[in-house]
């Protein structure tokens, strides 16, 4: 499955390249100190005397957008790419993922036990989020097979973008926490006897429920859908004004949240999985499977959500820099991978508990046994 994942991955950018190719003819647009990360770039004008707005009226209520035709935006809004490939991509997601999380959290519920209680309650976080990103591609899926018209409201875009972006730095997080009470278990066997290890599990899922908050909310205050007139749709999310005072104060705060819902957890993962080996390793006793199957899943996570964490950093320097936008539809592509790891992560979610529950348990208490004598 992890050789599979970069196949696709390369060939939806090839798609994408070749779509990009065939509308290539671009013309500069002026860089907009408001822009906003993910998004391409729109402007608000007065159309013609017929739809014209109040003077008086704030301009993040026009809910009219001008682009260049030219634009990357129009190959990407019209393409194959965006109105088949990724919504195809999602809906497969949605017929794996759907039901083998909502399986997760009825397996785990069932099967909760005092000694493995903490991992429980990390897994029941971490497919309790997929679940929910994968639900809102529902309506992300009619909206791009409809050729990226946006048709269910205003309010319906903005809770369903927040809950997308929202819960895919929820995954992030919770499988970070996941590495690091594993690094605990295996390298600090000390400590980790000694912590209230459901009391810590409860409270690493209310922080991420916190970052989960404190994600999706500038998303719920800002618009979100706008009518695009040279496409002739709404879109949602896809592309806003960027040079709107009502959307400038996202910048820095997509900037920071960039570094913690990707960056941060990424090298947590990095250093506990290279600890937690290398430990193992040099303990002696065969650990081979454990480490093939901790591996797998690190590999898969790599896979999965370093593309669109690059991208998404890409995207804003060159975004910020000469105002070019013609990344998005990259990291839409790369997007679609961390779907595909949120439909992976029940089995392997299963395949973690199979080989590693017993084993880190032996570790655990092996820790205690081998403490010196007057220790307490």
């Amino acid at each position: 499955m992890a050789d599979l994942v970069p196949g696709l991955l390369i060939c939806l950018m090839a798609v994408q390249t070749i779509q990009h190719n065939g509308n290539r003819t671009m013309t500069k647009t002026n860089t907009s100190t408001g822009a906003i990360p993910k998004t391409f770039k729109g402007t608000t004008r007065v159309l013609n005397h017929t739809n014209k707005l109040p003077a008086l009226l704030h301009p993040s209520t026009n809910p009219w957008l001008n682009v260049n035709p030219d634009d990357p935006v129009t190959a990407y809004t019209t393409g194959i790419l965006s109105t088949w490939i990724i919504p195809l991509t999602y809906i497969l997601a949605m017929l794996v993922g759907i039901p083998s999380n909502a399986y997760i959290l009825a397996f785990f519920r069932v099967r909760l036990r005092p000694k493995s209680l903490s991992m429980t309650v990390l897994y029941l976080n971490l497919a309790l989020s997929d679940l929910l990103l994968l639900l809102s591609l529902a309506l992300r899926v009619h909206y791009h097979i409809n050729r990226n018209n946006w048709i269910f409201g205003e309010i319906s875009c903005r809770f369903i973008t927040a809950l997308f972006y929202g819960n895919i730095y929820g995954s992030t997080h919770t499988i970070a926490c996941i590495s690091l009470k594993r690094y605990l278990a295996v390298v600090r066997p000390f400590l980790y006897r000694r912590l209230a290890k459901t009391t810590l599990a409860l409270w690493m899922c209310l922080v991420v429920w916190f970052l989960f908050g404190a994600a999706i909310l500038p998303e719920l205050l800002v618009r979100q859908s706008y009518q695009v007139t040279q496409l002739g749709v709404t879109t949602c999310h896809d592309v806003l004004p960027l040079e709107e005072p009502s959307h400038f104060h996202l910048v820095p705060y997509r900037l920071m949240l960039v570094c913690l819902g990707f960056i941060v957890p990424f090298l947590i993962c990095i250093y506990a999985h290279v600890a937690v080996v290398y430990h193992l390793g040099q303990s002696g006793c065969d650990w081979k499977p454990f480490i093939r199957v901790s591996t797998l899943v690190f590999v898969i996570f790599v896979v999965c959500f370093l593309p669109s964490g690059i991208l998404h950093i890409i995207h804003y320097i060159r975004l910020f820099s000469r105002g070019d936008d013609s990344l998005y539809g990259y990291y839409k592509v790369a997007v679609c991978l961390c779907c595909v790891h949120s439909c992976l992560d029940p089995f392997l979610c299963l395949l973690i508990s199979k080989t590693a529950a017993s084993e880190l348990q032996f570790i655990s208490l092996r820790g205690i046994s081998q403490r010196p004598t007057g220790m307490t």
